[in-house]
């Protein structure tokens, strides 16, 4: 549309970077919405559990997830931060433990494989995570490790918050037509380039999961959360935009 309103590539340029800047206020300003309306759900002195990167490396300077935890900080709350190392490309160490230690955030990094052990110790008060797709029927689709996160917080009654723009939102997919990303083996057999497991190993190497509705706590938007059943209440989320 910006393309077919300029009169030659001078005035269409000048047009794409004006608009290219306009989407990235309008996302700070939507991931900023998203912090209003989701730091009241977390209290002083919690330790939140976090997995991949939803922050200002994975949309323009805030976050989803990320910017929950920073808006509740703003807030005057001490909070404490658990992220996850996210194997097998590392999101949580290479992303989130760098912008929240940049933020003066109290952050420990763990292993992916210490979810559960961080549970049953009572080290986690409530887990928060983005989303890469939500369906109307409230299925959350995310970094893979998502949902056996979600399985354990369940396991100890702990409370598991998604952030995520209404942009993200399909409406018309069933859970049986979403396909999984398959990536490459050697993200799995090997780490920094060195070689960790045999030759001609067979790999399965997701990059996203599904975690059911059944596992949310609330789904955190722009316009307002939505709470089960998530059907009606992600529908009138939609009522609200427009």
């Amino acid at each position: 549309q910006v393309a077919k309103s300029g009169k030659d590539v001078l005035e269409i340029r000048e047009s794409v970077v004006e608009e290219a800047k306009k989407m990235a206020e309008d996302d700070i300003k939507i991931n900023m919405r998203m912090g209003k309306y989701g730091a009241p759900l977390f209290n002083d002195n919690d330790t939140i559990m976090t997995h991949c990167n939803a922050g200002a490396l994975a949309t323009v300077g805030y976050g989803t997830a990320l910017g929950v935890i920073r808006a509740t900080k703003e807030s005057g709350k001490k909070i404490k931060v658990i992220a996850t190392e996210t194997r097998p490309v590392m999101q949580g160490s290479r992303l989130t433990a760098f912008e929240l230690k940049h933020d003066d955030i109290d952050i420990t990094l763990i292993p992916d494989t210490a979810v559960g052990y961080a549970m049953v110790r009572g080290l986690v008060s409530k887990v928060i995570v983005g989303a890469d797709r939500i369906l109307r029927t409230g299925h959350v689709y995310n970094k893979i490790g998502t949902y056996q996160i979600a399985i354990l917080a369940k396991q100890h009654k702990i409370p598991f918050y998604v952030a995520a723009p209404l942009s993200t939102f399909d409406l018309k997919s069933r859970p049986d037509e979403v396909i999984i990303e398959q990536r490459k083996a050697s993200e799995v057999t090997a780490i920094a380039g060195k070689k960790t497991a045999p030759d001609d190993i067979n790999v399965i190497n997701p990059a996203f999961d599904m975690t059911p509705p059944e596992l949310i706590t609330e789904i955190i938007t722009e316009a307002g959360t939505a709470k089960p059943p998530f059907e009606e209440s992600i529908k009138k989320l939609f009522e609200l935009k427009l």
